[in-house]
């Protein structure tokens, strides 16, 4: 299975929403040229401000696919382009939301480890200004998802995502988001070698579940 790298996006410039408690953002992304070094932490030129929330060997890179951004700028009249949900990466070809957690993608010299869903919070809502919008955002499905770094590297804008690997559990991103299957978020803690993310979101869900 292999996809496109659109576009490789990092910050553009701190968005000061000048609010109490409300840390300056990152989520202004904007795409760069030529191949742009990885780390275990993300993307070189990229930051994150809130790192309560955001960031970590768990969220070093967050993915978007272009037929979704297509989609919410049909249904919001205004284009969506690349960086503009904050992501890193958008990318076409691959489901992003759909892929199995802990599958890896070759990216460049790049590999990749899918880990978590994206959850829309005030700060994306303040940024896309939309009413509703983390309502909306979730209940559409497709939120995109974060990657830890498995092999640092480089890569850059037109290269090919490769899916190299996929385990055999089938959870995938989108199971994780919407944390409705008791039995998937059981399979995700049992399973060995997967990000500590994974494992706080399953048990986070299994809780939910299991709660009279």
């Amino acid at each position: 299975m292999t996809g496109t790298v659109l576009a490789v996006c990092v910050v553009h410039a701190d968005v000061p929403f000048g609010r109490r408690g409300v840390v300056d953002s990152g989520i202004d992304k904007r795409p760069v040229e030529g191949p742009v070094d990885v780390h275990e932490l993300g993307i070189g030129g990229d930051h994150c401000r809130d790192t309560k929330f955001h960031g970590g060997l768990d969220q070093a890179v967050y993915a978007y696919d272009e037929g979704e951004a297509q989609y919410w700028a049909d249904e919001l009249g205004v284009p969506v382009l690349p960086g503009r949900f904050g992501e890193n990466l958008r990318t076409e070809g691959i489901a992003v939301t759909d892929a199995v957690i802990g599958s890896r993608w070759r990216v460049g010299t790049v590999m990749l480890e899918a880990t978590i869903a994206r959850k829309p919070c005030g700060t994306f809502a303040r940024w896309i200004g939309e009413p509703g919008w983390i309502r909306r955002f979730a209940d559409r499905g497709d939120v995109g998802a974060y990657f830890r770094v498995v092999e640092p590297g480089v890569f850059r804008s037109g290269d090919a995502v490769t899916v190299e690997s996929v385990p055999q559990h089938g959870v995938t991103v989108r199971d994780l988001f919407r944390g409705t299957d008791a039995t998937a978020m059981a399979t995700l803690l049992d399973e060995p070698g997967l990000a500590p993310k994974v494992h706080r979101d399953a048990a986070a869900a299994l809780k939910r579940l299991r709660r009279p």
